[in-house]
Order: C-alpha cells, then structure tokens, then sequence
C-alpha cells in the first residue's frame, strides 16, 4: 500500500487579521501528522467584503503575499505541502483562489471557477482550469467551495489522475459534505474539505458557516471529521493505490466504461444544449 496523509484545519478566521489567521492556522496544523494540509478558503481574509478597496487592501501576490511565506516557512519546517485560500490580486484584478505550497516555495495556484453570490461582485472567474499536482508519491487537485455544486469539475480532476483532491472552502449550506462524499465515491478519489466556523457579520451582511470538515475516502466513508463549532486539525491515512483502482467489479471500470461521445451536453452552454434538445424533441 503507498500511503499519504492528508488533513485539515477548521477554524474562524477574523476578518482583515491576515497575520493573526495565518498565525492561528499554522498552529493548529502545526502537531497534525499529514503530508498535506488542508486550511479554508479565504483564510488569511476572512470572507465578507463590504468594497472593493476592502479587498484591495487584503488581496496578495501569489508568489510574494503573507499568505505565501507565512505557509512556505512552515512546510520547510514541518516538511509538508499546504493548500490554503487567500484573495488573489494580479494584474489589477481579483481572485478568490488557493494555493499548494511546499518546502521549495508555491506550486501552483488555483482560481475558483464557479463564484457563489456576492463573491462574484468582487472577484473574476478563475481562468487557470483545473491541474493535477504531484504532492510526494500523491497526485492532487485542488477545488474550492461552491466547485462542489459542478461535478464535472471533480471528474476532470479525477480523469486527469487526482488521487486527493484539496477542497479549501467557506460552506454554508448544510449537504455540501454530504455531496463532497458523492464526488469522491463517484471518482473513487480521497477527498478533503477544509471548512471555516463561526460568521461574518460585516455592513455588508451576515454569513454563516457550517464547519464539519471532513476526509473521504474512494468509498464515500467519512475517515476524520471535525463538528461544526470547533476549532482543530485532523487527519487520515490514505491508500493511494484504492484511489488509483477504478475497478468497480472485476469485469466493470469506472472509467473505461463511460460513453463520453453521448456527454457533449455536460459542456455545451445552456442555450446551445436546450436548443440541440428541442430538435431532438420536434
């Protein structure tokens, strides 16, 4: 068995505290046994932005942010990788993206694809697709939140060879865990939600977090899991090789047996899709 451990930080970030978030994640990770950590989305901000010169003040570079040394300092020191969500600024614009970093520095870096609510008045459209990652003998991939609502975005992943994927996230709806344990039975991948507690209750609204963070295995089983109001990092172990068998019996493979050319629809837009229905329909 090639074995990897994943885990994840839950916490209540407090908004604008980009030193002091970092600084109580990373101590919260910081005993944990696992090769990879997981910590929430926007954890170095906090989520709630009430402007854009809010979020202007509180996005990072990727490569030279807080965010970036403050995580790559600790995996030097703790020889592990991290995934963690910060605001992203380049170019003049805004993300909502996270990032694996390692002993020699960041890795990579994802943009969120699918914008939920209000982030989307303040943050672009992630615009660097989906990737795979080697984290030691782990292949990784990164989502972030409400990508949970899109499984397409999981089986590209996992047909891209993801044996783990990090799911950095700031969850308010009550079954977004229980979908997370679908994406990785129905990929037969291991996969880790590292959710945020507490609220933002900010001018510009009030946001409720639902915790519960959790690591899944290929099966759908729960291996760790944290309740909705604490604070504290857990981990599992996970088989690399029962993410790598896509072997649902022994005559039936997850994979060789999908029908891809009767997909098309899952990536037509929608106006494309309804109108290729209604010809089929007439």
């Amino acid at each position: 068995m090639r074995a990897f451990r994943v885990g994840f930080v839950q916490g209540r970030p407090r908004f604008g505290r980009t030193a002091e978030n970092l600084e109580r994640g990373l101590a919260l990770a910081e005993g944990m046994d696992a090769d990879l950590a997981v910590l929430p989305e926007l954890w170095s901000s906090g989520y709630v932005f009430s402007s854009r010169g809010e979020l202007a003040a509180l996005a990072e570079d990727a490569a030279t942010g807080p965010t970036a040394r403050a995580l790559r300092a600790a995996a030097r020191r703790r020889r592990r990788h991290y995934v963690a969500g910060f605001p992203e600024m380049h170019r003049g614009r805004f993300f909502n993206s996270a990032m694996l970093v390692g002993p020699a520095g960041v890795k990579a870096v994802y943009r969120k694809l699918h914008l939920f609510e209000r982030e989307q008045e303040w943050f672009e459209p992630g615009d660097l697709g989906l990737a795979v990652h080697r984290v030691g003998p782990a292949r990784v991939g990164l989502l972030i939140c409400f990508d949970w609502r899109f499984p397409e975005a999981a089986r590209t992943l996992a047909l891209m060879g993801a044996d783990v994927i990090a799911h950095p996230s700031n969850l308010v709806f009550p079954d977004a865990q229980w979908a997370m344990r679908t994406r990785a039975l129905e990929n037969r991948v291991y996969t880790v939600t590292a959710n945020r507690t507490g609220a933002d209750d900010r001018p510009a609204g009030r946001v409720a977090f639902t915790g519960r963070s959790q690591v899944v295995d290929p099966a759908g089983r729960v291996l760790a899991r944290a309740g909705r109001g604490e604070s504290c990092a857990r981990a599992a172990r996970c088989d690399l090789d029962a993410a790598r068998d896509k072997g649902i019996t022994p005559l039936t493979h997850l994979f060789r047996s999908r029908r891809p050319g009767f997909y098309r629809t899952l990536v037509a837009p929608v106006g494309a899709a309804r109108r290729r229905t209604r010809r089929r329909v007439g």
